[in-house]
């Protein structure tokens, strides 16, 4: 498995934690009656696993152990070849449980689910995303879409909430999140059909150089056209681009004159909350309990390695990086 599979695996957990949050707890129950009794919160986690070098570690050392007991060896005995094979094998074996819950009766209930709650998942393929195809357009067109997506989201910018923070508070982009960006799409696709964002991404293209790659999620997209609409930035580029600089920056801030303020633990909780961010806009502390945090000990790790500092850090974070 390489960098796209695993970015695959790891696209479709953090829509599928994100799709956990919006449903109901009916729909939970239903679902269980197709994933063989796991919640997503559980598929999710399998889907992670997959390629978390703990997780395959851990299943590799009690691989060995079982080998060791069989062969009466000692693990010392083992080459570094045949542990790597014996970490390849626990990969393997970890991605095949998290493939196998997915069959062809769960992926069309979280199809339909995902229809109700607007969660762009495809049950074809359950990480390919839904994309319309549209014909090639004239610059003279796409000059007058993207001046209709502008007029759009000015006269609508006293109405929906997130459109009013960025053109008359952009201090407080902070503060914006996935369902308010979610409240301006459903408002888009109902007004505004041929707006659809992966189209105007499109259509953009026609006009300036677009150097980031089209996001999958519409929702991922959007917020990176009104970015570019309103003025934030002055090229269209990917939201998780932006988050990933704007991550970069702030590190470095963070680092200088003060080498190494943070230690590598706390450097990957910090890669953690920015990762959220990338899916879900915007973090606060309840989204602590919910996977992947829960699985590093949740809020109260975070406690541990911040101390009274944890709520200024995520509020510090929620500011610099939608900046």
């Amino acid at each position: 498995m390489g960098v796209a599979e695993e970015d695959l695996f790891l696209s479709l957990a953090n829509r599928l934690i994100r799709l956990e949050k919006e449903i109901t707890e009916k729909e939970k129950e239903k679902l269980l009656e197709y994933s063989k009794g796991k919640s997503l919160k559980q598929i999710s986690k399998e889907l992670l696993s997959a390629f978390d070098k703990d997780e395959i570690a851990e299943k590799a050392q009690t691989l060995i152990e079982k080998h060791c007991t069989d062969k009466a060896c000692l693990v010392s005995d083992l080459s570094p070849l045949q542990i790597e094979n014996f970490k390849q094998i626990a990969q393997q074996q970890l991605i095949e449980t998290a493939v196998s819950t997915f069959n062809g009766k769960l992926n069309d209930y979280i199809e339909k689910v995902r229809q109700e709650h607007d969660q762009i998942i495809d049950s074809h393929n359950i990480d390919t995303f839904t994309k319309s195809e549209w014909d090639t357009t004239s610059v003279d067109k796409a000059r007058v879409l993207v001046q209709g997506f502008g007029e759009y989201l000015e006269a609508n910018k006293d109405e929906i909430q997130a459109l009013s923070i960025f053109y008359k508070q952009p201090y407080n982009r902070r503060n914006v999140t996935f369902k308010m960006i979610k409240e301006v799409f459903d408002k888009l696709k109902l007004d505004k059909p041929t707006l659809a964002p992966h189209y105007l991404w499109e259509v953009y293209s026609q006009l300036e150089e677009v150097k980031s790659k089209q996001p999958i999620d519409e929702l991922t997209a959007l917020i990176s056209l009104i970015r570019r609409a309103c003025g934030i930035d002055n090229e269209l580029k990917a939201f998780d681009k932006t988050i990933e600089d704007n991550f970069n920056k702030w590190i470095f801030k963070q680092h200088t004159g003060n080498h190494n303020r943070f230690s590598p633990e706390q450097m990957d909780w910090l890669r953690e909350l920015k990762n959220h961010v990338v899916n879900s806009y915007h973090i606060e502390i309840d989204d602590l309990d919910y996977t992947p945090f829960d699985e590093k000990g949740g809020r109260g790790k975070m406690y541990q390695l911040f101390g009274a500092e944890m709520t200024q850090i995520i509020e510090e974070l929620n500011e610099v990086l939608a900046a």
